[in-house]
């Protein structure tokens, strides 16, 4: 028996014509605001009224940036103003040369054949761990 699989579950249906229902309330609402600046607003306040409405509808149902709906976006952006910010600065030495490793020549065998090559650094972990111990 075999059984239809669902696609394209992620979308939102297409409610009232090429437009999501959450589409069709962002340009609705701009719209119903336009018609009462119609009849209660003089013609130049209508008009300039009108067109950012239209334009904020416009944004907010079909706008996206960086593969986010531009409500998503304004939601983020509000979050992250209103949040608490917490900023640590630690002070640290500025380092004038990098660390280096000392090389000490291999010592010589019979006939000028090196042995074996020796590098020396200090060790910043035996540091640390000096350090670590006398906090406590």
């Amino acid at each position: 028996m075999q059984f239809q699989i669902p696609q394209f579950i992620e979308r939102e249906a297409k409610v009232i014509g090429p437009l999501t229902f959450r589409q069709f309330i962002y340009i609705a609402i701009p719209g119903a605001v336009a018609f009462f600046f119609y009849f209660t607003a003089p013609f130049a306040v209508f008009v300039a009224a009108t067109a950012i409405l239209g334009l904020i509808g416009f944004a907010l149902a079909f706008m996206k940036t960086g593969g986010r709906s531009f409500p998503e976006l304004l939601v983020s952006a509000l979050r992250f103003g209103m949040s608490p910010k917490t900023y640590i600065w630690k002070k640290e030495k500025a380092k004038t040369k990098p660390d280096v490793a000392a090389y000490a020549p291999p010592p010589l065998e019979e006939g000028g054949i090196a042995t074996k090559v020796v590098l020396v650094q200090k060790s910043k972990v035996k540091d640390l761990a000096t350090k670590v111990e006398t906090k406590q």
